[in-house]
């Protein structure tokens, strides 16, 4: 059972982000230079605000406090509550991530200028670190869990940070696929990664150097479809893992979500096809709703698509869940 949210944004969707406190609102950043805030149950907007130029990623720190960056260089917080709102700090180039790290109450960014920031909240325009990806690094996407930050950037390098000591990463990794990183999300067991490519792969990694663990990865092709007899392969835009089953969604250019079961190797389910290229996906905080970002990714360059849309999919019990957990419980 899903629906499609009213008054969408007007342009490209960048990031759709659930709120870690209030289970039914969602954020939404778009290339139109704004960041909506979603009643997703009552399908409603509930505010939004503004920055100077396109909005790349947003962020909730707790129910009410909002964060946002993008290509004005600037990450901005914003209050629900009281419409407040101010610039946190700026980088010097567009800002590509943004996240909450709740342990050190810091917000992380990660930008085209190759840096790793970090910001204390509770004072504006406070930087607690700055950190050189180096040359030529540019910051592609990033992901937190607890204290563990993976970095991705060009030239299809990850850097494994512990959060509290960036002064040196724990990890410098070659990426395990061949083409140009799109997206990285932590597993919420903290044992690892999954990220995607460009080239319809997504990896399952983890972060236990040893060559026990390390035997246990393994990368996968999906998001693929025979055209007039050939294979055409799409980027994998958007990876979103399940809050308590650990199971992942995967989200592609050809706009269809795919459920896996990252442990077991298994698809667990594909949905219908969506208008246009998945943008972005997130679930709830119970994983009882996953948002999908049904927004044109610019793949083929300029032309028609369809309008950009987030569909709101309500998820059964088993749905998510890994097979032997499903077998277990019937």
């Amino acid at each position: 059972m899903q629906h499609e949210l009213l008054d969408p944004p007007s342009d490209a969707i960048s990031s759709v982000v659930f709120s870690p406190t209030t289970s039914t609102h969602l954020l939404v950043s778009s290339w139109d230079k704004t960041v909506k805030l979603y009643d997703v149950v009552d399908n409603l907007l509930r505010g939004s605000y503004n920055h100077n130029a396109a909005v790349l990623d947003c962020c909730f720190s707790d129910g009410s406090h909002i964060y946002s960056a993008g290509l004005d260089h600037c990450i901005k917080s914003f209050d629900i509550n009281t419409h407040n709102e101010f610039i946190v700090g700026t980088h010097d180039n567009a800002v590509k991530c943004v996240e909450y790290n709740i342990e050190n109450n810091i917000i992380v960014s990660g930008s085209w200028d190759q840096t790793i920031r970090l910001w204390d909240i509770r004072n504006k325009d406070t930087q607690m670190g700055k950190y050189h990806m180096g040359p030529g690094a540019k910051v592609f996407a990033f992901s937190l869990v607890s204290f563990q930050l993976v970095v991705a950037t060009a030239g299809r390098q990850f850097f494994i940070y512990d959060i509290r000591n960036m002064s040196e990463p724990l990890q410098k990794r070659e990426s395990s696929l061949k083409f140009m990183t799109r997206c990285v999300k932590c597993m919420p067991n903290r044992e690892g990664y999954a990220c995607s490519s460009i080239e319809g792969r997504v990896a399952v990694e983890f972060f236990d150097p040893s060559s026990e663990t390390q035997s246990r990865k393994y990368a996968f092709k999906c998001h693929r479809r025979v055209i007039d007899g050939h294979d055409t392969v799409y980027p994998v835009n958007a990876l979103a893992f399940h809050p308590s089953h650990g199971t992942f969604a995967s989200g592609g250019a050809d706009g269809v979500v795919n459920i896996w079961d990252g442990f077991n190797k298994k698809r667990l389910r594909q949905y219908p096809q969506y208008p246009t290229s998945i943008a972005s996906l997130d679930f709830n905080k119970d994983g009882a709703y996953l948002a999908i970002a049904s927004s044109y990714t610019f793949e083929e360059g300029e032309k028609d698509h369809p309008p950009d849309s987030v569909y709101i999919r309500q998820i059964s019990e088993n749905e998510c869940k890994p097979r032997h957990l499903t077998a277990a419980a019937a």
